[in-house]
């Protein structure tokens, strides 16, 4: 194992981070997205030093192949823009570039982050200050694909090894800073098998009130990822325990508690999980959002009888429930038709041809479409790790 030095306010050197070497990590540049790697080499061309960070880092560890890649840099967002034409900036909290590819695909490059600025804040910094504004210490890693090395200031190899969930910011701190820390923890821990101290654990049910004060949106797509994880069941069994589900889906959190014998709607909304997983995990299919909700509020669309009465307006008191069932969060009114045409075909019940008329006010998103403008991205506009 190599050791990464560097200088403290005196001027003496110390010891910053271990950095593993191939033969001590396992990871070849060769097991990488190819694109990451365009980007990295692209980069390190130009006299930037890149490396990919964060959950993909993280997953390629413990065996699993990455959904996504970021990439982190010292390059400001204006010359990172400069080197790729295939990308645009992003975000004004925080400023990031997204890398644009066929299908679809999009690599986030993140400049390095400085202590100094808070978590909205345009200040860069050095790779060491970035690596003490990560989350979680599995996700302060950082994999430099052209030396085949791993830098680590937090211990973190050895953390997901040991299957230990652990947080780089003082827990009296980092909740505070970011309430969404606490469902990412709770994600990272289920999606790893690593065991939340029972400190990390306190803090967790001590700040879960701080989840109401987040933004909606932001909200609403940490619950889509969820879903999209193939470990729902799981996630949402720990959100319930860890007293954070009543700030995510609060009719869900209510109608489990009212089961705790674990029959009914209880037995039924975890088996619904257990399918959604099981969809999301097999391969070759289109994962579509609708579908997702479909699952999620199946239990509940079967449970009210009075959906059930074939009328001029089951379809659209149907879709209209199931939007006010999931409140706070906002999904779109296209995926949400989706998932009750789901059910409608399932019970043989009539579909209209025409769109039904929705109760309440349009989303955000919909009033900017009306208004003429483009709608904001729905990526997440500070560069948290995955």
């Amino acid at each position: 194992m190599l050791i990464r030095y560097g200088k403290n306010s005196k001027g003496r050197l110390i010891k910053q981070a271990k950095v593993y070497t191939l033969d001590e990590h396992g990871i070849n540049r060769g097991s990488l997205d190819r694109d990451a790697l365009k980007v990295t080499d692209r980069l390190r061309s130009a006299g930037y030093q890149a490396y990919v960070v964060g959950g993909a880092v993280r997953d390629l560890l413990i065996g699993k192949i990455p959904k996504d890649y970021d990439i982190a840099t010292d390059a400001y967002p204006s010359k990172v823009r400069k080197i790729f034409r295939n990308s645009r900036i992003i975000g004004k909290r925080f400023r990031l570039v997204h890398v644009y590819f066929p299908q679809n695909k999009i690599l986030e490059v993140a400049t390095f982050r400085s202590l100094e600025g808070g978590e909205g804040d345009n200040v860069y910094g050095t790779i060491d200050e970035d690596a003490n504004r990560r989350d979680f210490t599995l996700n302060a890693l950082y994999y430099s694909p052209r030396e085949e090395q791993i830098i680590d200031y937090h211990d973190g190899v050895k953390d997901i090894r040991t299957k230990k969930l652990r947080s780089v910011i003082p827990l009296d701190i980092t909740f505070k800073e970011d309430p969404v820390r606490m469902l990412r923890g709770i994600k990272y821990s289920v999606m790893t098998g690593a065991r939340i101290p029972w400190r990390l654990r306190q803090a967790i049910k001590k700040e879960a009130p701080l989840l109401a004060e987040c933004s909606v949106s932001r909200m609403s797509e940490e619950i889509f990822k969820i879903l999209q994880s193939g470990y729902s069941e799981a996630i949402f069994k720990r959100a319930e325990e860890l007293k954070i589900l009543e700030f995510l889906i609060p009719r869900i959190h209510d109608s489990l508690a009212k089961s705790k014998d674990g029959r009914g709607y209880r037995k039924s909304f975890y088996r619904d999980m257990q399918k959604l997983d099981k969809y999301i995990k097999k391969e070759g299919k289109d994962k579509k959002r609708g579908k997702m909700l479909y699952f999620l509020t199946h239990t509940f669309l079967m449970e009210t009888t009075s959906l059930h009465e074939e009328t001029e307006t089951q379809y659209s008191d149907t879709v209209n429930a199931v939007k006010e069932y999931l409140r706070p969060m906002i999904a779109p009114n296209r995926d949400v038709m989706e998932a009750v045409k789901l059910l409608f075909r399932q019970n043989q019940w009539k579909i209209p041809r025409k769109r039904p008329p929705f109760k309440g006010t349009p989303s955000p998103r919909n009033k900017q479409a009306k208004q003429g403008h483009k709608p904001a991205s729905s990526r997440r506009s500070t560069p948290a790790s995955r």
